[in-house]
């Protein structure tokens, strides 16, 4: 075993033990943030927030994550978007915390059962969907309908899973119609670097990874008035295609 792999073993069962011990002390503070505002703040705004922190929290601390973000003037405060994003790993939504901008992301449902994360979830009233039922997905378009009302962004991932290769997957269209049917611009959100951040088997972390996240211009209610969800989805697919070349190939650079 060579030295630096020692050195990433250490580190690793270090951050993993951080992990484990904060977990249950922030999300007791988050209990009690959600027991304090659920009346006055009904969209959960604090407490995302705070979920937002918490989140970063394992990128600050951890010096082999190199997290960059741009565009981020292009995600406006208090304006309610679609956000589409591509997924490559459970890394994914830590690093869009970073962002500090307010959102509910769809997860699918047994997310929702992983001790500590998925009740955060449930405390969040992120929404869920059961992949293989019909029902599940009309009852996450409805309620996509009055989080969007009650002024909450929505994140979905039209992939609708990871894709951690060199590629953009097929994309699913129920970001596209939820946007066409509640008349609320499109933010693309790419992301690159996140697969090669976090191990695929075991816990011992790669090593030095570089992590991209890139947010595009919004796709404006009038631009898509008259398309359909799938006139929409190709052009924003292009889009996301488009820079997530881009980054991959400035990632590839800075290592």
């Amino acid at each position: 075993m060579g030295f630096n792999r020692f050195l990433l073993i250490i580190f690793s069962v270090l951050l993993w033990t951080f992990f484990v011990l904060s977990c249950t002390v922030m999300f007791i503070i988050a209990c009690l943030i959600w027991l304090v505002t659920i009346l006055p703040d009904k969209r959960l705004y604090l407490l995302h927030q705070f979920s937002s922190f918490w989140g970063s929290l394992y990128i600050w601390l951890n010096p082999l994550w190199q997290v960059r973000i741009t565009g981020k003037e292009n995600f406006r405060k208090g304006v309610t978007y679609m956000i589409v994003t591509n997924h490559q790993s459970m890394l994914d939504i830590l690093v869009l915390y970073n962002l500090f901008r307010h959102f509910k992301f769809v997860s699918k449902t047994e997310n929702f059962r992983i001790p500590i994360i998925g009740w955060l979830m449930k405390l969040n009233n992120y929404p869920g969907i059961d992949r293989g039922s019909k029902l599940s997905k009309l009852l996450l378009f409805r309620e996509i309908e009055i989080l969007i009302k009650q002024k909450n962004s929505v994140l979905m991932f039209p992939e609708g899973h990871r894709y951690p290769g060199g590629y953009l997957g097929p994309f699913k269209d129920g970001a596209f119609i939820m946007a066409l049917e509640n008349k609320v611009p499109v933010l693309p959100i790419v992301l690159d670097g996140t697969a090669k951040a976090v191990p695929r088997k075991g816990f011992i972390l790669p090593g030095k990874a570089a992590i991209r996240v890139s947010i595009l211009k919004e796709i404006p209610v009038e631009f898509f008035t008259g398309k359909s969800a799938k006139d929409l989805l190709v052009h924003v697919r292009e889009i996301m295609e488009t820079e997530f070349k881009r980054l991959m190939s400035e990632t590839g650079k800075s290592l």
